[in-house]
Protein backbone atom coordinates (compact mmCIF):
# COMPACT_ATOMS: atom_id res chain seq x y z
CA UNK A 1 0.00 0.00 0.00
CA UNK A 2 1.31 3.26 -0.83
CA UNK A 3 -0.97 6.29 1.11
CA UNK A 4 -1.90 5.23 4.30
CA UNK A 5 -5.59 3.87 3.76
CA UNK A 6 -8.38 6.28 5.37
CA UNK A 7 -10.61 4.74 7.78
CA UNK A 8 -13.69 5.88 9.88
CA UNK A 9 -14.31 4.25 13.67
CA UNK A 10 -18.11 5.28 14.36
CA UNK A 11 -18.74 5.38 18.02
CA UNK A 12 -21.81 6.18 19.88
CA UNK A 13 -20.55 8.12 22.64
CA UNK A 14 -17.30 7.47 24.72
CA UNK A 15 -18.71 6.95 28.14
CA UNK A 16 -16.19 4.03 29.74
CA UNK A 17 -17.74 0.68 28.64
CA UNK A 18 -15.93 -2.36 27.60
CA UNK A 19 -16.71 -1.78 24.25
CA UNK A 20 -15.14 2.00 24.12
CA UNK A 21 -12.44 0.94 26.05
CA UNK A 22 -11.35 -1.62 23.29
CA UNK A 23 -12.14 0.14 19.98
CA UNK A 24 -10.27 3.47 21.79
CA UNK A 25 -6.96 1.39 22.23
CA UNK A 26 -7.98 -0.70 18.62
CA UNK A 27 -7.99 3.11 17.65
CA UNK A 28 -4.87 4.66 19.15
CA UNK A 29 -2.48 1.14 18.58
CA UNK A 30 -3.35 1.02 14.59
CA UNK A 31 -0.18 1.32 12.66
CA UNK A 32 -0.26 4.49 11.06
CA UNK A 33 1.87 3.99 8.57
CA UNK A 34 -1.19 2.07 7.09
CA UNK A 35 -4.17 3.91 7.83
CA UNK A 36 -5.08 7.11 8.29
CA UNK A 37 -8.03 7.44 11.77
CA UNK A 38 -10.71 9.77 11.58
CA UNK A 39 -13.54 8.80 14.41
CA UNK A 40 -17.41 9.72 13.85
CA UNK A 41 -19.63 9.49 16.87
CA UNK A 42 -23.05 10.61 17.86
CA UNK A 43 -22.22 12.38 21.01
CA UNK A 44 -18.44 14.24 21.21
CA UNK A 45 -18.10 13.51 25.40
CA UNK A 46 -17.50 11.12 27.62
CA UNK A 47 -14.15 10.01 29.80
CA UNK A 48 -12.61 8.29 27.09
CA UNK A 49 -12.49 10.98 24.32
CA UNK A 50 -9.30 12.80 25.36
CA UNK A 51 -7.38 9.29 24.50
CA UNK A 52 -9.10 8.75 21.52
CA UNK A 53 -8.25 11.62 19.71
CA UNK A 54 -4.68 11.64 20.52
CA UNK A 55 -3.44 10.22 17.07
CA UNK A 56 -6.71 10.87 14.71
CA UNK A 57 -6.65 12.98 11.77
CA UNK A 58 -10.13 14.07 12.30
CA UNK A 59 -13.43 13.87 14.20
CA UNK A 60 -17.04 14.62 13.73
CA UNK A 61 -20.18 14.32 15.67
CA UNK A 62 -23.62 13.77 14.22
CA UNK A 63 -26.18 14.51 16.68
CA UNK A 64 -29.34 12.08 16.77
CA UNK A 65 -32.42 12.16 18.80
CA UNK A 66 -34.44 9.67 17.43
CA UNK A 67 -33.79 7.55 14.28
CA UNK A 68 -37.99 8.23 13.36
CA UNK A 69 -37.09 11.40 12.62
CA UNK A 70 -36.06 13.86 10.19
CA UNK A 71 -33.09 15.53 11.86
CA UNK A 72 -31.70 11.43 11.34
CA UNK A 73 -32.32 11.57 7.71
CA UNK A 74 -30.25 14.66 7.47
CA UNK A 75 -27.67 13.47 9.95
CA UNK A 76 -27.26 10.11 7.45
CA UNK A 77 -26.49 12.33 4.63
CA UNK A 78 -24.45 14.76 6.28
CA UNK A 79 -22.10 11.80 7.49
CA UNK A 80 -22.15 10.39 3.75
CA UNK A 81 -20.61 13.78 2.91
CA UNK A 82 -18.24 13.39 5.31
CA UNK A 83 -17.00 10.30 4.42
CA UNK A 84 -16.62 11.33 1.02
CA UNK A 85 -14.43 14.29 2.60
CA UNK A 86 -12.24 12.29 4.44
CA UNK A 87 -12.13 9.63 1.38
CA UNK A 88 -12.98 7.00 3.16
CA UNK A 89 -12.05 3.37 2.30
CA UNK A 90 -13.33 1.66 5.46
CA UNK A 91 -15.80 2.17 8.14
CA UNK A 92 -16.18 0.57 11.42
CA UNK A 93 -19.10 0.80 13.25
CA UNK A 94 -18.30 0.00 16.83
CA UNK A 95 -21.97 -0.83 18.87
CA UNK A 96 -25.83 -0.89 18.05
CA UNK A 97 -26.44 2.63 17.60
CA UNK A 98 -23.10 3.08 15.29
CA UNK A 99 -24.40 -0.13 13.31
CA UNK A 100 -27.59 0.93 12.55
CA UNK A 101 -26.60 4.93 11.74
CA UNK A 102 -23.19 4.09 10.33
CA UNK A 103 -23.57 0.98 8.36
CA UNK A 104 -26.39 2.75 5.52
CA UNK A 105 -24.89 5.77 6.01
CA UNK A 106 -21.40 4.61 4.79
CA UNK A 107 -22.77 2.26 1.73
CA UNK A 108 -24.77 5.38 0.17
CA UNK A 109 -21.62 7.56 0.40
CA UNK A 110 -20.10 4.69 -1.56
CA UNK A 111 -17.39 3.56 1.18
CA UNK A 112 -15.89 0.39 -0.27
CA UNK A 113 -15.84 -1.62 3.17
CA UNK A 114 -18.30 -1.85 5.60
CA UNK A 115 -17.50 -3.56 8.89
CA UNK A 116 -19.31 -3.82 11.76
CA UNK A 117 -19.75 -4.90 15.63
CA UNK A 118 -20.66 -7.18 17.89
CA UNK A 119 -18.73 -6.73 20.93
CA UNK A 120 -21.35 -8.68 23.47
CA UNK A 121 -24.89 -9.63 23.77
CA UNK A 122 -27.24 -7.19 23.53
CA UNK A 123 -28.89 -5.54 27.01
CA UNK A 124 -32.16 -7.63 28.23
CA UNK A 125 -33.84 -4.17 28.06
CA UNK A 126 -32.80 -3.66 23.99
CA UNK A 127 -36.48 -2.50 21.81
CA UNK A 128 -37.44 -5.40 19.64
CA UNK A 129 -37.67 -2.26 16.59
CA UNK A 130 -33.91 -1.51 17.29
CA UNK A 131 -32.81 -5.03 16.81
CA UNK A 132 -34.43 -5.14 13.68
CA UNK A 133 -32.83 -2.04 12.26
CA UNK A 134 -29.42 -3.76 13.76
CA UNK A 135 -29.89 -6.76 11.52
CA UNK A 136 -31.60 -4.68 8.77
CA UNK A 137 -28.26 -2.49 8.90
CA UNK A 138 -25.97 -5.63 8.65
CA UNK A 139 -27.19 -6.08 5.51
CA UNK A 140 -24.87 -2.79 4.55
CA UNK A 141 -21.38 -4.64 5.92
CA UNK A 142 -18.62 -6.47 4.43
CA UNK A 143 -17.95 -8.04 7.73
CA UNK A 144 -19.50 -8.67 11.00
CA UNK A 145 -16.53 -8.99 13.88
CA UNK A 146 -17.69 -10.85 16.61
CA UNK A 147 -15.26 -10.81 20.22
CA UNK A 148 -16.20 -14.40 21.11
CA UNK A 149 -17.22 -17.88 19.42
CA UNK A 150 -20.80 -17.36 21.79
CA UNK A 151 -21.08 -13.83 19.97
CA UNK A 152 -20.74 -15.51 16.74
CA UNK A 153 -23.38 -17.85 17.30
CA UNK A 154 -25.74 -15.47 18.36
CA UNK A 155 -25.37 -13.49 14.99
CA UNK A 156 -26.02 -17.07 13.11
CA UNK A 157 -29.33 -17.36 15.45
CA UNK A 158 -30.00 -14.04 13.82
CA UNK A 159 -29.56 -14.69 10.42
CA UNK A 160 -25.85 -13.84 9.82
CA UNK A 161 -24.77 -16.22 7.55
CA UNK A 162 -21.50 -17.72 9.27
CA UNK A 163 -18.93 -16.53 6.49
CA UNK A 164 -19.50 -12.74 6.91
CA UNK A 165 -18.47 -13.22 10.57
CA UNK A 166 -14.84 -13.12 11.62
CA UNK A 167 -14.04 -13.52 15.20
CA UNK A 168 -11.45 -11.33 16.71
CA UNK A 169 -11.44 -11.27 20.90
CA UNK A 170 -10.49 -9.09 23.13
CA UNK A 171 -6.98 -7.54 24.01
CA UNK A 172 -5.52 -6.58 26.83
CA UNK A 173 -2.19 -4.21 27.96
CA UNK A 174 -0.89 -7.25 30.11
CA UNK A 175 2.17 -4.92 31.28
CA UNK A 176 -0.99 -3.03 33.59
CA UNK A 177 -1.81 -5.82 35.30
CA UNK A 178 0.55 -7.15 38.06
CA UNK A 179 0.60 -10.59 39.41
CA UNK A 180 -1.46 -10.46 42.73
CA UNK A 181 0.60 -10.91 45.53
CA UNK A 182 -0.25 -14.33 48.22
CA UNK A 183 -2.57 -13.15 50.23
CA UNK A 184 -3.26 -15.47 53.32
CA UNK A 185 -6.80 -14.88 53.35
CA UNK A 186 -9.99 -14.04 50.80
CA UNK A 187 -12.20 -10.80 52.16
CA UNK A 188 -12.28 -7.99 49.75
CA UNK A 189 -14.44 -9.25 46.75
CA UNK A 190 -14.63 -7.04 43.86
CA UNK A 191 -17.33 -6.24 40.96
CA UNK A 192 -16.46 -4.46 37.80
CA UNK A 193 -19.60 -3.79 35.72
CA UNK A 194 -22.14 -1.44 35.02
CA UNK A 195 -25.11 -1.27 37.68
CA UNK A 196 -27.61 -2.24 35.02
CA UNK A 197 -29.65 -5.03 33.87
CA UNK A 198 -28.49 -8.35 33.18
CA UNK A 199 -25.01 -7.87 35.37
CA UNK A 200 -26.72 -9.61 38.21
CA UNK A 201 -25.28 -7.66 41.20
CA UNK A 202 -28.74 -8.38 43.10
CA UNK A 203 -27.38 -11.90 42.92
CA UNK A 204 -24.58 -10.77 44.42
CA UNK A 205 -26.53 -8.67 46.80
CA UNK A 206 -28.10 -11.70 47.90
CA UNK A 207 -25.39 -14.14 48.16
CA UNK A 208 -23.45 -11.11 50.24
CA UNK A 209 -25.84 -12.30 53.54
CA UNK A 210 -24.83 -16.07 53.60
CA UNK A 211 -21.03 -15.17 53.40
CA UNK A 212 -20.86 -12.01 55.94
CA UNK A 213 -23.30 -14.49 58.00
CA UNK A 214 -19.82 -16.72 58.39
CA UNK A 215 -17.03 -13.84 57.74
CA UNK A 216 -18.88 -10.79 58.85
CA UNK A 217 -15.65 -8.89 57.94
CA UNK A 218 -15.75 -9.70 54.36
CA UNK A 219 -16.22 -6.69 51.74
CA UNK A 220 -17.63 -6.26 48.52
CA UNK A 221 -16.62 -3.70 46.75
CA UNK A 222 -18.83 -2.61 43.23
CA UNK A 223 -16.72 -0.33 40.80
CA UNK A 224 -19.45 0.66 38.37
CA UNK A 225 -21.90 3.08 37.54
CA UNK A 226 -25.95 2.55 35.89
CA UNK A 227 -29.53 3.53 36.38
CA UNK A 228 -29.83 0.77 39.06
CA UNK A 229 -27.25 2.39 41.72
CA UNK A 230 -29.87 3.55 44.11
CA UNK A 231 -32.52 0.28 43.47
CA UNK A 232 -29.18 -1.96 44.58
CA UNK A 233 -28.37 0.40 47.37
CA UNK A 234 -31.76 -0.37 48.47
CA UNK A 235 -31.66 -3.77 48.42
CA UNK A 236 -28.47 -3.93 50.32
CA UNK A 237 -30.03 -2.48 53.03
CA UNK A 238 -33.06 -4.84 53.08
CA UNK A 239 -30.80 -7.28 52.96
CA UNK A 240 -29.09 -5.29 56.21
CA UNK A 241 -25.53 -5.61 53.97
CA UNK A 242 -25.25 -1.86 53.44
CA UNK A 243 -22.05 -1.74 55.87
CA UNK A 244 -20.92 -4.89 53.56
CA UNK A 245 -21.21 -2.98 50.27
CA UNK A 246 -18.86 0.08 48.65
CA UNK A 247 -20.50 1.40 46.02
CA UNK A 248 -16.88 3.08 44.40
CA UNK A 249 -18.87 4.60 40.92
CA UNK A 250 -17.38 4.50 38.00
CA UNK A 251 -13.25 3.51 38.16
CA UNK A 252 -10.70 4.66 35.60
CA UNK A 253 -7.61 2.76 37.28
CA UNK A 254 -8.81 -0.88 36.91
CA UNK A 255 -5.80 -2.28 37.11
CA UNK A 256 -5.03 -0.74 40.91
CA UNK A 257 -8.51 -1.55 42.09
CA UNK A 258 -7.93 -5.40 41.06
CA UNK A 259 -4.75 -5.08 42.60
CA UNK A 260 -6.07 -4.58 45.80
CA UNK A 261 -8.55 -6.82 45.75
CA UNK A 262 -8.88 -10.99 46.80
CA UNK A 263 -11.22 -12.05 43.99
CA UNK A 264 -13.43 -11.57 41.01
CA UNK A 265 -16.96 -11.99 40.53
CA UNK A 266 -19.23 -11.80 37.62
CA UNK A 267 -22.62 -13.49 38.07
CA UNK A 268 -23.98 -11.80 34.44
CA UNK A 269 -27.04 -12.85 33.27
CA UNK A 270 -25.84 -12.91 29.88
CA UNK A 271 -22.09 -12.11 27.77
CA UNK A 272 -20.04 -12.07 25.11
CA UNK A 273 -16.46 -11.42 26.68
CA UNK A 274 -16.36 -9.48 29.33
CA UNK A 275 -13.31 -7.06 29.56
CA UNK A 276 -13.63 -7.68 32.83
CA UNK A 277 -13.07 -11.27 33.56
CA UNK A 278 -10.18 -10.80 31.79
CA UNK A 279 -8.50 -8.01 33.89
CA UNK A 280 -8.92 -9.89 36.49
CA UNK A 281 -7.28 -13.03 35.38
CA UNK A 282 -4.73 -11.09 34.13
CA UNK A 283 -4.16 -9.80 37.44
CA UNK A 284 -3.46 -13.51 38.77
CA UNK A 285 -7.30 -13.10 40.95
CA UNK A 286 -9.17 -16.04 41.85
CA UNK A 287 -12.45 -15.45 39.30
CA UNK A 288 -16.10 -16.56 39.95
CA UNK A 289 -18.35 -16.31 36.96
CA UNK A 290 -21.50 -17.44 35.37
CA UNK A 291 -21.59 -19.71 32.33
CA UNK A 292 -23.08 -17.34 29.72
CA UNK A 293 -22.15 -16.33 26.46
CA UNK A 294 -18.47 -16.11 26.17
CA UNK A 295 -17.66 -16.87 29.29
CA UNK A 296 -16.98 -20.83 29.37
CA UNK A 297 -14.05 -19.90 26.58
CA UNK A 298 -12.47 -18.06 29.18
CA UNK A 299 -12.80 -20.04 32.04
CA UNK A 300 -12.88 -23.78 32.74
CA UNK A 301 -13.67 -24.71 35.99
CA UNK A 302 -11.33 -26.05 38.56
CA UNK A 303 -8.51 -25.34 36.68
CA UNK A 304 -8.23 -21.20 36.18
CA UNK A 305 -11.61 -20.07 38.06
CA UNK A 306 -14.77 -21.23 39.17
CA UNK A 307 -18.63 -21.22 37.48
CA UNK A 308 -21.63 -20.80 39.01
CA UNK A 309 -25.63 -21.16 37.67
CA UNK A 310 -27.09 -17.71 36.91
CA UNK A 311 -29.48 -16.35 39.53
CA UNK A 312 -28.43 -18.87 42.08
CA UNK A 313 -27.42 -16.75 45.11
CA UNK A 314 -27.01 -19.79 47.18
CA UNK A 315 -24.76 -21.48 44.48
CA UNK A 316 -22.83 -18.03 44.47
CA UNK A 317 -22.29 -18.09 48.24
CA UNK A 318 -21.35 -21.19 48.04
CA UNK A 319 -18.31 -20.99 46.02
CA UNK A 320 -17.15 -17.99 47.64
CA UNK A 321 -17.13 -19.30 51.19
CA UNK A 322 -15.05 -21.76 49.65
CA UNK A 323 -12.74 -19.72 48.02
CA UNK A 324 -12.62 -17.57 50.91
CA UNK A 325 -11.71 -20.80 53.15
CA UNK A 326 -9.41 -22.58 50.37
CA UNK A 327 -6.99 -19.77 50.11
CA UNK A 328 -3.83 -21.57 48.07
CA UNK A 329 -6.54 -23.26 46.08
CA UNK A 330 -8.04 -20.10 45.32
CA UNK A 331 -4.24 -18.32 44.46
CA UNK A 332 -3.68 -21.36 42.21
CA UNK A 333 -6.37 -20.45 40.40
CA UNK A 334 -5.55 -17.26 40.22
CA UNK A 335 -1.81 -17.99 38.20
CA UNK A 336 -3.62 -20.31 36.29
CA UNK A 337 -5.94 -17.61 34.96
CA UNK A 338 -3.07 -15.21 34.25
CA UNK A 339 -0.80 -17.70 32.52
CA UNK A 340 -4.15 -18.68 30.56
CA UNK A 341 -4.76 -14.56 29.39
CA UNK A 342 -1.19 -14.58 28.93
CA UNK A 343 -0.70 -17.35 26.77
CA UNK A 344 -4.43 -16.13 24.68
CA UNK A 345 -5.28 -12.32 24.86
CA UNK A 346 -2.88 -9.10 24.23
CA UNK A 347 -3.61 -6.17 22.20
CA UNK A 348 -0.47 -6.63 19.63
CA UNK A 349 -2.63 -9.81 18.43
CA UNK A 350 -6.19 -8.31 18.71
CA UNK A 351 -4.33 -5.19 16.65
CA UNK A 352 -2.72 -7.42 14.26
CA UNK A 353 -6.14 -9.43 13.42
CA UNK A 354 -7.69 -6.30 12.57
CA UNK A 355 -5.11 -5.08 10.44
CA UNK A 356 -4.94 -7.88 8.38
CA UNK A 357 -9.04 -8.30 7.93
CA UNK A 358 -8.78 -4.46 6.57
CA UNK A 359 -6.13 -4.73 4.45
CA UNK A 360 -7.54 -8.18 3.36
CA UNK A 361 -11.16 -6.41 3.06
CA UNK A 362 -9.65 -3.64 0.70
CA UNK A 363 -8.80 -6.33 -1.45
CA UNK A 364 -11.70 -8.19 -2.58
CA UNK A 365 -14.65 -6.71 -4.83
CA UNK A 366 -17.71 -4.22 -3.51
CA UNK A 367 -21.01 -6.97 -2.37
CA UNK A 368 -23.44 -7.65 -4.69
CA UNK A 369 -26.89 -5.57 -2.73
CA UNK A 370 -26.80 -1.65 -4.12
CA UNK A 371 -26.00 1.13 -1.95
CA UNK A 372 -29.47 2.71 -2.49
CA UNK A 373 -31.40 -0.34 -2.21
CA UNK A 374 -30.19 -0.83 1.40
CA UNK A 375 -30.85 2.72 2.20
CA UNK A 376 -34.00 2.65 0.92
CA UNK A 377 -34.93 -0.33 2.95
Amino acid sequence: MGQPCPIVFFLSSFHSGGTEHQMVQLIRRLDRRLFRVHIACVHQRGSLLARAVERVDSIAAFPLSGFGRVSAVQQLIAFGRWCRRVEARIVHTCELYANIFGLPGAAAAGVPVRIANRRGQLAADTRGALLACQRMAYRAAHVIVANSDAASRQLQREGVRAGKIAVISNGLDMSLFAPAPNRHQIRRIVMVANLRVGKGHDVLIDAAVQVANRHPDVEFHLAGDGPLRDALMARAGARAVQDRFHFKGYCDDVPTLLAASDLLVLPSRSEASPNALIEAMAAGLPVVATPVGGIPELITPHVNGELVPPDDPHALADCLLDLMERPVYARALGAAARAHVEQRYSFDRMVSSFETLYLTQLERGPIAKPAQELVAS
